[in-house]
């Protein structure tokens, strides 16, 4: 494997990881099922800035529990 190959590989395991960790985020915030899912594509489909945009913006309210 080539270090090209396993650069490509970590950026796409923290890219994935960033993803899991803003999805993980919006479970515990109240939002409607809509919401819940266009912050989740926003997560996704900006794979890079994505994550941050979800975290850092708190949509919806804190669920209590």
């Amino acid at each position: 494997m080539t270090t090209a190959a396993i650069i490509r590989l970590l950026l796409f395991i923290d890219v994935l990881g960033m993803a899991f960790l803003a999805i993980f985020y919006l479970r515990r915030r109240r939002l409607s099922w809509l919401a819940y899912l266009c912050w989740s594509l926003l997560a996704l489909f900006l794979p890079i800035a994505g994550p941050f945009l979800v975290i850092s913006l708190r949509p919806g309210g804190k669920q209590s529990g």
